[in-house]
């Protein structure tokens, strides 16, 4: 953070935020003819760190009557007062009224509006709003503390000059992160791609050799158990977190405890393949073969566990199920309130048509996945970190042009943004 002793260059002096805007809480009442008419906008219509207005200005009044908000222009920057650190900061270019839980500021005279939006947008001002936050659970700014903190403030010209290169900077940047949001889209959408290039619907004819037969023909459906705070014995118990996408993480697996009796009948063994069971719509039915690292964990209860015969291949079931999770089969098939989580029943998974082919082919399958999900995960990897790359630019552009005390920054201020 820049410190009251840094020397400024010429012309730029120190001053507290509360010097260069001004809090602006004119009400709108609820039920009132003006919120009746006036665009709403929440927290929720702002996109972190750019700012960004996500609703139109003509979309229908929400909000209408419930609630008490302030009114806005276009000469006001709303700053979101609330968990400070999503750094919610939009430059509306319409009249309306936001949540109280953003504040509406007025530059004072002599200071630039998108200049000060830069200024509340720097990763020092989100760090101060931090310290100064009320709550724990769902911090807010204080802002009367906030608005003590010090700033650099250029002459006039100078942060229009600013604000116009940062602007276009960070226009280049939003193009960007868009495309490598697209990029990543299209590697996440490849694995379902993948499954339905080889599995063939239940309305598709099946390819010479195959056959349909129940899960339950082929698998063992084995014990699981409860576990919880209280019990006779400590284990290491799998749960639902164990199940991702791209195979089984240990880093899900937690301590608990369970009755002694039944430990042996539910301890893992390495091929296993293990279904979430319960959870929430958007997880119910993710899948994971067992890798048998750590080993000598349990199954609990919110997991049902799969052990193949000699007719099934595990590799290739898993990729089965992990189409229809992908397609969101047991998410229209789990029992449960609608919104809250989800379950599938054992009689429901035993039952399941599976289409089978022979077991070399089954083996062949399953490598040739592998190899590509694998191809898939890398790409997701390097696309996720293009993204991360692209998304700390905008604090990295803002932390150079208000760091005028290093050499960079001087000159940054100076003309070489």
């Amino acid at each position: 953070m820049i410190e009251h002793r840094n020397k400024l260059p010429k012309d730029w002096r120190w001053m507290k935020l509360g010097e260069v805007c001004e809090q602006d809480r004119q009400i709108v009442e609820p039920r009132s003819a003006q919120a009746s008419c006036l665009p709403y906008i929440s927290l929720e219509h702002v996109e972190s760190c750019s700012g960004r207005i996500l609703r139109e200005p003509s979309a229908p009044v929400e909000d209408e009557g419930f609630s008490t908000t302030f009114r806005f222009s276009a000469n006001h920057v709303l700053y979101g007062k609330l968990r400070p650190y999503l750094n919610k900061v939009a430059l509306p270019e319409f009249d309306g009224r936001c949540t109280t839980e953003m504040i509406p500021l007025v530059p004072t005279n002599g200071v630039s509006r998108d200049f000060l939006a830069l200024l509340l947008r720097r990763n020092e001002t989100v760090g101060h709003a931090m310290q100064g936050k009320t709550g724990s659970r769902m911090p807010r700014a204080e802002m009367d503390q906030l608005l003590k903190l010090e700033i650099p403030l250029p002459p006039l010209p100078e942060q229009k000059r600013i604000a116009a290169i940062l602007n276009e900077q960070m226009a280049v940047v939003e193009r960007a992160r868009k495309a490598a949001e697209e990029r990543l889209a299209a590697v996440n959408a490849l694995p379902s791609a993948y499954l339905r290039a080889v599995f063939p619907a239940p309305d598709q004819p099946l390819p010479t050799g195959w056959r349909w037969v129940k899960l339950e023909e082929v698998c063992d459906l084995l014990p699981s158990r409860s576990v919880s705070t209280i019990g006779d014995a400590e284990v290491q118990a799998i749960t639902t977190a164990c199940l991702t996408e791209t195979g089984f993480d240990p880093q899900g697996i937690k301590s608990a405890r369970m009755w002694s009796r039944d430990i042996s009948e539910c301890t893992v063994s390495r091929g296993e393949v293990l279904v979430a069971r319960s959870n929430t719509p958007e997880l119910v039915g993710r899948c994971a073969m067992f890798t048998g690292q750590p080993k000598g964990v349990v199954a609990s209860d919110l997991t049902i566990r799969l052990r193949t015969n000699d007719a099934m291949d595990a590799g290739f079931l898993v990729r089965y199920l992990s189409e229809l999770f992908l397609l969101g089969f047991w998410r229209k098939h789990a029992g449960g309130a609608s919104g809250s989580m989800k379950k599938i029943t054992r009689t429901q998974v035993a039952s399941l048509p599976l289409p089978l082919p022979p077991l070399p082919e089954q083996e062949r399958i399953a490598a040739k996945l592998n190899e590509q999900m694998s191809a898939v995960e890398r790409a997701r990897k390097a696309a996720e970190e293009e993204l991360a790359t692209i998304n700390a630019l905008p604090a990295a552009l803002l932390r150079r042009a208000f760091a005028p005390a290093s050499a960079e920054g001087a000159s940054a201020g100076r003309g070489e943004l």
